[in-house]
């Protein structure tokens, strides 16, 4: 069967007719003479679309319009009628009816409108699931006290407007939350677009925020739609908002305040809507002391602050993130699941996880990849480079001569930045102050191993 419908008509005649219609079609129906037997019906019986006459004894079709939607929003209603006018049927689709048919009816119409109705309550189903799969993928993993909180602020951010700047440490899911607070707002079927400011160059950044005119530049061989437009009616999200220049601030700041902005090379006031997220790993109260961060932006972008804290701040919710990386290799991967033994997790919640989640995550893809048994022990997270790290710490008192305590120091401090930079030479390099092939000489003479896919 192609879906149950319920027919409400107190003409018996049509009742029949629309009924050997439908059923020639495929469908299964139900037939009755009033509304207050339709709602005894749909309280008992599942029912995917109600094909409902207006004028009805005693309760009229649109009495019991808005009683059937008030019990099951998700029913589809088609409301037929011999006397119907412009006003009634635009009543009717407000009050949530799919469709307005008019008697005389024709066959080819219903079986038409009905097809439509039915396929569009099945698109409307994907389609919540589909968000509800996506919220899913959006969520922070832990029910430690620090997530808690964090999931609460989200909640009440998220209903409103207000700019948020979220701080925290690289890897620690601050894009994840500015997906979250946009996936509950009410701009949530609006555009989510994110603006990384640690990697546009300086010099195109403003054409990637406000757009450019055709001509406006050399290489501008066409009109480009930039990042405030893409996003107007949802949310714009600032990545590594510290790494932004003091003149680009500048123009941020008067796009905040206006809402206005023109495309480079235009004259055109543009205007848009858009709510604005911002994130960042550096102490903007610090920049702005160094004056590399304009005081009143900051003030604009934290009007509600939320800090995200590092993993070593939260190491109970090890277990539930590790659980969760299984789950997901094996689901987007086909990987086998595998089993971490207590002895593994206890290692794991032992180190300090400077690279933080996005660490961790890697840490579990190379076990699943690296371990050949379905088990994975303390010995084996050992093995992929992971280690408790006061045994590290303390191994420095132990060693005889100042040379090799300077050596363990440099490899394990080395170790640590590539570990923060997710293993990036260029990175690393500029991080700890040295040229990039020095790095590689220091990385040789000191045997750090690096992992297999770099």
């Amino acid at each position: 069967m192609k879906g149950s419908i319920l027919i409400v008509d107190d003409e018996v005649g049509i009742c029949e007719t629309l009924s050997d219609i439908l059923e020639d079609e495929g469908y299964k129906t139900l037939t009755v003479q009033d509304a207050e037997t339709a709602l005894s019906i749909i309280e008992k019986e599942e029912v995917d679309l109600i094909l409902l006459d207006i004028w009805l004894p005693k309760m009229s079709g649109m009495e019991a319009l808005q009683k059937i939607k008030e019990k099951d929003s998700d029913i589809s209603i088609i409301m037929i009628s011999g006397h119907g006018n412009i006003e009634t049927a635009v009543k009717a689709v407000k009050l949530g009816a799919f469709d307005f048919l008019e008697k005389p009816l024709s066959a080819d119409r219903v079986v038409l409108t009905v097809e439509k109705a039915l396929e569009f309550k099945k698109l409307k189903k994907e389609n919540i699931k589909l968000r509800s799969s996506l919220q899913k993928k959006f969520e922070l993993i832990g029910n430690s006290s620090a997530i808690k909180r964090i999931k609460n602020q989200i909640q009440l951010v998220a209903k409103g407007d207000s700019r948020i700047l979220i701080l925290g440490e690289s890897g620690t899911g601050k894009e994840l939350v500015a997906r979250m607070i946009h996936s509950l707002s009410r701009r949530s079927e609006a555009p989510f677009v994110e603006v990384n400011c640690a990697a546009i160059p300086q010099e195109l950044i403003e054409s990637e925020l406000f757009g450019h005119e055709k001509g406006a530049f050399t290489g501008a061989i066409e009109k480009k739609i930039g990042k405030f437009e893409m996003a107007n009616g949802g949310t714009l999200f600032f990545d590594e908002i510290g790494d932004m220049s003091l003149l680009t601030q500048a123009k941020l700041l008067r796009v905040i305040e206006t809402q206005k902005f023109q495309r480079v090379g235009g004259t055109r006031d543009i205007t848009v809507d858009v709510r604005i997220l911002s994130a960042t790993n550096k102490d903007l109260v610090e920049e702005i002391k160094k004056g590399n961060f304009r005081e009143d932006l900051y003030y604009r972008l934290s009007v509600v602050p939320i800090y995200i804290p590092p993993l070593r701040e939260r190491k109970e919710d090890i277990p539930e993130l590790v659980s969760y990386f299984v789950e997901e290799f094996h689901r987007q991967k086909g990987w086998k699941k595998k089993i971490f033994q207590p002895d593994a997790i206890k290692t794991l919640q032992q180190y300090d996880w400077p690279g933080n989640v996005r660490e961790l995550k890697n840490v579990i893809e190379r076990a699943m990849i690296m371990c050949e048994d379905e088990i994975i022990t303390a010995k084996d997270i050992q093995e992929i480079g992971i280690t408790r790290q006061s045994q590290r710490d303390l191994s420095y008192f132990t060693i005889q001569t100042l040379k090799e305590a300077k050596d363990a120091f440099e490899r394990d401090f080395i170790l640590k930045k590539l570990r923060e930079n997710n293993w990036n030479m260029t990175k690393t390099a500029e991080a700890i102050g040295i040229e990039r092939s020095n790095l590689y000489k220091k990385i040789k003479a000191l045997g750090i191993t690096l992992p297999e896919e770099y």
